[in-house]
């Protein structure tokens, strides 16, 4: 069974972001793949201090970070996943400051001892796992695709821990109603890129 781990960094309950990530998880549990669904707004997870303790030894397993908080059990599940939906709106031009926290602290996969100029990502020889892009904004979407920051922030985080996207739902115009409804035709999309989180090997 895939297991699928989806990390929403929305603000908002069931606005564009959640129903969107609502329509991949509902594709894939019917389609037999064991879903987690981490919302970010939720959950414990402390800034990065800079430390750069999590860095130092070498290795494809992530490194342990000083803080005793919830970032220790994502990284668990995120190393438990078969595959990922990584998602978030536009908020100025970029994904959230809670997912741009997120993915400070995923620098736990990242080897950088103090006489490099560098790092290097750990998972950077791995087997890349599938993994869906999903965010909004109040653009067209093909617009905000292109222009705005998300998407390339969304793959950094994909890249960062070991996957490889298989798809992105970039869905626009979301702005000029207080409480958008996910159309019909974003819906069938959704469950369409679900897919190839489940079938991917």
């Amino acid at each position: 069974m895939t297991k699928i781990l989806a990390i929403n960094g929305s603000y908002r309950d069931d606005g564009i972001t959640d129903q969107t990530v609502d329509a991949v998880v509902d594709a894939a549990r019917a389609a037999g793949a064991e879903v987690e669904v981490v919302l970010l707004r939720d959950y414990p997870i402390e800034f990065c201090l800079n430390c750069r303790e999590c860095t130092q030894h070498p290795g494809e397993t992530p490194g342990e970070c000083v803080q005793h908080d919830g970032m220790r059990d994502l990284v668990g599940k995120i190393e438990g996943a078969d595959a990922y939906v990584l998602a978030s709106p536009t908020n100025f031009s970029s994904v959230t400051a809670i997912f741009k926290r997120l993915m400070e602290r995923l620098v736990v996969y990242a080897y950088w001892p103090w006489d490099m100029n560098a790092p290097e990502l750990r998972k950077a020889d791995t087997p890349k796992k599938p993994a869906l892009l999903v965010s909004s904004c109040a653009a067209p979407g093909v617009m905000g695709r292109w222009l705005y920051s998300t998407r390339k922030q969304l793959q950094t985080t994909a890249k960062t821990i070991g996957a490889r996207p298989v798809g992105t739902l970039f869905t626009g115009l979301v702005s000029k109603d207080p409480h958008p409804e996910l159309s019909e035709r974003v819906r069938s999309r959704a469950a369409s890129l679900a897919m190839k989180l489940v079938r991917s090997p």
